[in-house]
């Protein structure tokens, strides 16, 4: 069955899934917050005056990229594809933004810990994420975009 999908990583899906999991639970336990990307990265900003500690949140913020980088280092690269041009990247990066502020929250701190709690509203959000990631992918491949 996996023949028919070349890219497909199941290993470490789960293992990626496994470490997510493990960082939103102890989050969750040890500091009583939600380990929602969104959240923190306005918190290690300066943006948000409430939350994890702005050190926890600088800490998990700059492990992001550092745990891409190690994966990279440890696998012999990763396989990246962008746009041309920045635009695009920089339009979907506000409309991210803009998503993220009017629904309280990101695909993380819904999809992940708001789910896991059984939050309506986290179950709601996360319905609406992925409704709209089906449509888009639909309108992208009637559109020849993919």
């Amino acid at each position: 069955m996996l023949a028919a999908f070349p890219h497909a990583m199941p290993v470490e899906g789960v293992i990626g899934g496994l470490m997510i999991g493990i960082a939103a639970a102890l989050m969750l336990l040890g500091l009583g917050r939600i380990a929602g990307v969104s959240g923190l990265a306005a918190r290690a900003t300066g943006i948000a005056d409430s939350g994890a500690p702005r050190s926890i949140a600088i800490a998990f913020v700059v492990g992001l990229p550092l745990g891409a980088l190690l994966v990279s280092l440890a696998t012999g690269g990763v396989e990246t594809r962008f746009p041309p041009t920045v635009i695009p990247m920089i339009l979907g990066g506000l409309l991210v933004g803009f998503g993220t502020r009017l629904g309280s929250g990101c695909t993380s701190g819904h999809g992940v810990c708001g789910m896991s709690r059984l939050s309506r509203r986290s179950l709601t959000a996360t319905a609406i994420f992925m409704a709209s990631g089906f449509i888009t992918v639909a309108l992208m491949r009637f559109g020849g975009l993919l």
